[in-house]
């Protein structure tokens, strides 16, 4: 957190009087932040660094319908501001829309538009490579430059950092993403699988996720079990084909449904049994729902769009549906 607090500030001082996007505080999310990640030789942190439009632009998300993706997958429209109904009388304000030329020729600064974006929309990949090449610039002007080794990792949708000193190393995978008005909600940089467009922003949850793993942990007993059944079940599950956010929207299930009470430390047998026999009829089902899409019971504190809440949720386990072959493999593994 320290790191990348200190990372965001240097780049920011970095990027001051340009009209490259605002980078705003990062938010750790996963199993990292939330508490639970499965005994790794080397930790990945994941971070969302959102995204605020510079002076002088708007950001406007606009839902996807041309691509055939899963999930909710919106566009990053940037457009120019007009400034002429801000001007008092007697003074003189460029106006970005109207004055486009003259802003440019006054301030040296081309605009969001001719940098990152493909067309009109903010492109994923030229985000990725400006922000990646910030942070090599900018790297050893950070304090922990002179007790870490960086090195950037190849990746096309997130920048990733690995950072090694004499006795251990882990990596940092840093996502950007715009936030939907008044929501925990972001569009993101994830990706939707291979040949994901680069202009394609991935609706994500994870932000919300962890705000409801914050309100869970004001509410259990202090030796709650819940993260003990995440964190072993990560670990056993996963060899055996099982998704983790599959085992990781079951606990979230219960532990919305259940009593606080019921996840004392001394109950960990029976919780870990409990999960597992809602894993076993959701497949038998072939049938589990989104956690955050459509849940009408969350916590006030998570802020959810309109649309978002009221939606229908989607079912995780529809492969399993289209596919006998897939089901019956996942009920053997079981």
């Amino acid at each position: 957190t320290a790191l990348m607090d200190n990372l965001i500030s240097v780049l920011r001082g970095a990027l001051e009087s340009t009209f490259y996007p605002v980078l705003q505080q990062p938010v750790g999310f996963g199993s990292a932040f939330e508490g639970w990640s499965a005994r790794e030789q080397e930790v990945v942190y994941r971070v969302l660094v959102p995204l605020t439009p510079p002076l002088g632009h708007f950001f406007h998300l606009e839902p996807d319908t041309g691509h055939q993706r899963p999930g909710r997958n919106f566009q990053v429209h940037v457009t120019l501001e007009c400034l002429c109904a801000r001007q008092q009388p007697g003074a003189h304000v460029l106006c970005f829309r109207h004055n486009a030329d003259m802003v440019r020729w006054v301030t040296g600064q081309p605009f969001l538009l001719e940098t990152l974006c493909t067309g009109s929309n903010l492109d994923v990949k030229k985000t990725v490579r400006w922000f990646s090449t910030l942070v090599e610039a900018k790297w050893r002007h950070l304090p922990q430059s002179h007790d870490w080794h960086l090195e950037l990792l190849p990746s096309k949708r997130s920048c990733n950092l690995r950072l090694t000193n004499s006795q251990e190393s882990f990596q940092v995978r840093v996502l950007f993403g715009v936030r939907r008005p008044n929501s925990d909600i972001f569009v993101s940089s994830l990706s939707r699988g291979a040949h994901t467009p680069r202009t394609l922003w991935p609706e994500t949850y994870s932000v919300a996720e962890r705000k409801f793993f914050r309100h869970v942990a004001r509410q259990v007993p202090s030796d709650s079990s819940h993260l003990k059944c995440l964190q072993l079940l990560s670990g056993v599950l996963v060899g055996k084909g099982f998704p983790i956010h599959a085992i990781k929207t079951i606990v979230m299930r219960l532990l919305n449904t259940l009593p606080a009470s019921q996840w004392h430390g001394r109950y960990f047998l029976l919780q870990l049994s409990d999960v597992l026999e809602q894993l076993r009829l959701a497949l038998e089902d072939k049938h589990l729902e989104h956690f955050i899409v459509g849940n009408q019971r969350l916590p006030e504190e998570i802020r959810l769009p309109p649309d978002i809440r009221q939606a229908r949720p989607p079912n995780l386990f529809q492969g399993l549906v289209q596919d006998p072959a897939l089901h019956s493999q996942a009920m053997q593994a079981y």
